[in-house]
């Protein structure tokens, strides 16, 4: 017990504020349970165990819950944010910690710039008053093509990239040992959980679990869009 609730640098002291140790605790919230959720809800929950797919398409339930989910993640982010606004370390761990702290931040923000310029739904599910089924998802033109290009490589990317930033800084706080091992055995879990329901084949592509797998559709005419997205045969 001694040695887990030890710090994990023995040199120094964990010694830190209450505003500084409420900024981790927000931010392991944010970026280690309510981001990979939403990422996970996403990739493997576009079409839900009884919704028959695909007789019955277009389920809502991934979208409503990853919007809500990384919104409120993103609001954690920036309360987070705000408590240290005028907090900076002395050592170059705590600066390197800021420096990819802000990197993430801006990841964040292109996140959400990136969903609100996606540009129209279009198809069968939000037909124009003209009668036209066009619109930028179903017609998968250049606009949402960069939006899903940016949006699920940069989100992979950025998860990972917080990651790495909490654990450095827990060791710009010298936390302690417990706090990285559960952390690890956390991350880990979530990678394993990620592993298994991509090997039972559930990261459906989006715009078959919308339009369904009829290949005269413009976007089942294209390469899915994602590493081990997977299409199914009509």
């Amino acid at each position: 017990m001694d040695w887990l609730f030890a710090a994990i640098d023995t040199s120094r002291a964990h010694l830190v504020s209450d505003t500084v140790a409420w900024h981790g605790r927000i931010m392991v919230a944010a970026w280690g349970i309510l981001f990979p959720s939403g990422i996970l809800i996403a990739r493997f929950m576009k079409t839900t165990p009884k919704q028959n797919w695909p007789e019955k398409l277009d389920s809502q339930v991934w979208w409503h819950s990853h919007w809500i989910i990384q919104s409120c993640g993103a609001a954690l982010v920036a309360f987070a944010v705000w408590l240290i606004w005028n907090n900076s370390g002395a050592s170059t761990a705590a600066w390197i910690h800021r420096t990819m702290g802000w990197i993430v931040v801006s990841f964040c923000i292109v996140q959400f710039l990136a969903g609100w310029l996606r540009g129209s739904k279009g198809g069968p599910t939000e037909i124009a008053r003209n009668g036209s089924l066009h619109g930028d998802h179903y017609d998968m033109t250049p606009r949402r093509l960069a939006f899903e290009y940016i949006h699920k490589f940069l989100g992979y990317f950025a998860l990972l990239f917080a990651w790495t930033t909490t654990f450095l800084g827990m060791w710009v706080a010298n936390g302690p040992i417990w706090m990285f091992i559960i952390l690890t055995v956390w991350f880990s879990t979530l990678i394993t959980i990620f592993a298994i329901l991509q090997k039972h084949g559930m990261a459906l592509d989006t715009y078959q679990a919308i339009w369904g797998p009829d290949p005269e559709l413009p976007g089942n005419q294209r390469k899915p869009i994602g590493l081990g997205v997977q299409r199914k045969a009509p």
